[in-house]
């Protein structure tokens, strides 16, 4: 009987743990559904009228395709430079804004003044190897974000010299993939003969 329970409940974990990555998609996308009615109903709430809600909603979308291709093509649109005085001018506001969007930046295709590459740092001590992202450079010296698994948003950051860090040939996606499968998924065995 307590080898039927033992089973059972092994099952039931490897279950959901297969079910979990799902959920997360869906309650994103359960989310964004809801933000997107929500401002459905408020912009319809104020017209009363299907044909303005979804000429505002087509004005929005071509904005947005419009701030896009700028940022793509000129690397700055006036719209979000506007936004960004107005933001400076605002105490506190203006850090929280300046440091989300320097992180979105790195992790965007679009920002090529950012380093988007991945290392191996020995840490916590010696011996322990981690990947981590190169966010910034001073001369010989690498800042360096540690992200923890399984969550890759929370870390530490530390500034090594550069000759204490191993290049990887992953790329940011292979190194968030790793740390969310908490090294599960990881194509680059090879690159573990280097780390010594």
């Amino acid at each position: 009987m307590k080898e039927l329970i033992k089973t059972l409940l092994n099952y039931f974990l490897i279950g959901v743990l297969a079910v979990i990555p799902i959920v997360v998609i869906l309650q994103i996308m359960i989310f964004v559904k809801d933000r997107v009615s929500d401002l459905f109903q408020m912009v319809y709430g104020y017209a009363d009228n299907y044909l303005y809600t979804i000429l505002v909603f087509a004005i929005s979308f071509m904005i947005l395709v419009y701030i896009g291709r700028k940022l793509v093509h000129e690397g700055r649109s006036w719209v979000i430079a506007a936004f960004d005085r107005v933001i400076e001018r605002i105490p506190l506001m203006n850090t929280v804004y300046r440091v989300l969007k320097k992180l979105i930046n790195m992790f965007s295709s679009h920002d090529q003044t950012i380093s988007k590459e991945v290392v191996y740092v020995e840490y916590p001590k010696e011996g322990l190897w981690a990947p981590a992202y190169i966010t910034n450079r001073f001369e010989d010296k690498y800042v360096l974000f540690v992200p923890t698994s399984p969550n890759p948003t929370s870390g530490f950051t530390v500034i090594v010299d550069k000759s204490k860090v191993v290049k990887s040939t992953m790329n940011i996606e292979e190194a968030s993939s790793f740390i969310i499968s908490v090294g599960v998924d990881y194509g680059k065995a090879s690159e573990m003969a280097k780390l010594s």
